[in-house]
């Protein structure tokens, strides 16, 4: 349950709002008088099914006016309890999980930021990852990937996309390719200062493109799209997100800093296959989830924004499947 707050100014405008949230059917609504003569603050109690609708609504409504705020806020509880309207909420069952699309915006926006913090992350996860590599240590790889901020850049440029977005569209992949750029320089400066042992079987597997990996970042870029639609803690779906980003970058900057550029060429491979698959898996869950801009204009920016990122995605993928097989045939050979 959430509640809304509207403030804005006396007037037309404000009639009309106060229809719409009449219209919505709301739990409850109080119109608080304020001090100010020419001001109408109202806050709303709304179903579940029904806020997102409101909201256009307003916004559609208020668009054109000045010194407006609408304000969101969630409700843990409330007492007396609400009586439960089992028709409504069949009628607006396929509603019922979905966060709002200003929230799933604020959330990704916030975590898709390239700030000191997310650089600091990124290299603390990167020397983790390396070390874990390195000493075939699975603990140290799955700590790395419990570190990594790398969820956010991933669905900032999937939701940037999904809503036709160009800031957050390009601030996200500006934010993940300087991730990617940064883990590779700390990985390669680390094989300067340490050993790199080739013995390693965490290392090694990072250099070993197979689908099973595209499964796992298709899944991983889905169930971080639906959770984060649903309003739920994405704290371990970040793991796995970072499983498919963090070990093949750390991977690739250490074999390049040795010179072993046939096994970096596959886990840069792998590590691109992983992006594209978590990028197209996350923009599917997206629209099915119906997460689209409010308006027609900006609806038909976002569905060109989505039809040219998929096709890149898909075509990636493509390519990186043809190389797989490829490398598959070649290795039957060589041991043939």
């Amino acid at each position: 349950m959430r509640r809304l707050d509207l403030h804005m100014k006396d007037g037309e405008a404000y009639q009309t709002a106060l229809r719409a949230i009449r219209a919505a059917e709301p739990i409850d609504y109080v119109v608080i008088p304020l001090e100010q003569k020419d001001r109408r603050y109202v806050s709303v109690f709304l179903r579940d099914g029904t806020r997102q609708t409101l909201i256009d609504n307003l916004q559609g409504c208020l668009e054109d006016e000045k010194d407006w705020r609408i304000s969101i806020v969630s409700i843990e509880a409330s007492v007396p309890s609400i009586p439960v309207d089992k028709e409504l909420i069949s009628r607006r069952a396929s509603k019922r999980k979905m966060a709002l699309r200003e929230e799933i915006y604020q959330d990704v926006v916030a975590d898709a930021e390239l700030d000191r913090d997310f650089l600091i992350f990124v290299v603390l996860s990167t020397i983790v990852a390396a070390i874990g590599l390195h000493s075939n240590s699975v603990a140290g790889v799955i700590g790395a990937m419990v570190i990594a901020p790398l969820l956010g850049p991933i669905l900032g440029f999937s939701l940037g996309a999904a809503l036709g977005d160009r800031k957050l569209l390009f601030g996200a992949a500006k934010t993940l390719i300087v991730g990617v750029v940064l883990a590779l320089a700390c990985a390669i400066l680390i094989s300067f200062i340490i050993p790199v042992d080739f013995e390693s079987r965490e290392l090694i597997s990072r250099a070993e493109v197979r689908l099973d990996g595209m499964a796992l970042a298709i899944a991983a870029g889905a169930a971080a799209a639906l959770s984060l639609t649903r309003g739920a803690n994405a704290t371990l779906v970040g793991v796995m997100v970072a499983a498919a980003l963090l070990p093949p970058g750390a991977a690739v900057g250490l074999f390049l800093g040795t010179g072993e550029f046939t096994l970096a060429s596959r886990a840069a491979l792998l590590l691109s296959l992983n992006v594209a698959s978590l990028v197209l898996s996350a923009l599917v869950v997206f629209r099915l989830r119906d997460i689209r801009p409010r308006t027609w204009l900006e609806q038909k920016d976002a569905d060109r924004a989505v039809a040219i990122n998929m096709a890149l995605s898909v075509a990636l993928l493509i390519i990186a499947i043809i190389l797989i097989l490829v490398l598959d045939l070649g290795a039957a050979v060589s041991i043939g």
